[in-house]
């Protein structure tokens, strides 16, 4: 059992698995049949107290901020899909969709050796960004077609790893069509929808023997903790977190930011809700 003490700063794991079931048996949590989890199933943080299992903390590190804590859930997910990905030493890789997962999906591409990053969304402030922290060709689908400019970046080819985390049918097509002889697509973006492919990309997976990966949450198994391991990197500054950040705001103000995101009336990237200010 972790020793914890009044005053630690910590970071929460809001999964809560049954270690009951056969996948909670072998260390995949974020696979459990019949887990909790803090924010949807059970309330979570907009409380001015939650309780939760000590197994699910960690400690921060003192050169680690809060609002850097509170972003190692997105800095898991993100290291989850990557990992799936097997980029391999100087690999091309495309991230479509640069919400702050993505974002921190292009870091940890680059931290792992990707040798050419490409990014892919439809808002310029995003892209911005994106090259900001490390990308090295920004593409806008609005403007631009990106399979073509991926073609055209990778010399005909095609990058060898491909990471989806739009949400959305049309760039999960993309993420298939842009990928080379090979080469992996991963699926982390929630679309809510069906995703009818083209002739042009079914033929795709099957001419160029493509393996598409799906990747859920993130893992903290005790063989490999995509938590500690995202701390970790924040600690030693590989891992940057707080660029993402696009508002702060007053826990008074949380209606009127919710309505704005869900309407998608200005651009945000993470929204920090700070009930000191």
């Amino acid at each position: 059992m972790k020793e914890f003490n009044v005053g630690d700063r910590v970071t929460v794991i809001p999964l809560i698995p049954c270690g009951s079931c056969e996948f909670c048996k072998v260390g995949e949590y974020q696979l459990c049949d019949h887990y909790n989890y803090l924010g949807s199933r059970t309330n979570g943080a907009y409380a001015e107290y939650v309780a939760a299992p000590a197994r699910n903390l960690l400690k921060l590190a003192d050169n680690v901020s809060f609002e850097e804590g509170a972003m190692t859930d997105p800095a898991s997910v993100a290291l989850h899909a990557v990992r799936k990905v097997g980029i391999l030493p100087g690999d091309k890789v495309a991230v479509f969709g640069l919400g702050p997962i993505g974002l921190l999906a292009l870091q940890w591409c680059k931290i792992m050796g990707a040798g050419h990053v490409v990014a892919i969304d439809i808002f310029e402030e995003k892209l911005q960004l994106a090259h900001e922290l490390g990308a090295d060709d920004c593409v806008n689908g609005k403007v631009d077609n990106p399979v073509e400019e991926i073609k055209d970046i990778t010399k005909e080819k095609g990058v060898e790893r491909a990471i989806e985390f739009a949400g959305n049918k049309i760039t999960q097509e993309q993420c298939i069509k842009s990928t080379a002889k090979l080469g992996c697509c991963v699926f982390g973006g929630i679309s809510h929808t069906d995703l009818p492919l083209s002739e042009h990309a079914v033929d795709g997976i099957l001419r160029k023997e493509l393996t598409i990966r799906g990747s859920w949450n993130s893992s903290f198994s005790p063989s490999f903790n995509d938590w500690e391991r995202s701390l970790y990197f924040m600690a030693n500054g590989k891992l940057r977190c707080q660029p993402l950040i696009s508002h702060r705001l007053p826990l008074s103000k949380l209606p009127e930011a919710f309505k704005v995101m869900y309407e998608r009336k200005e651009y945000f990237s993470k929204v920090m809700f700070l009930p000191e200010i």
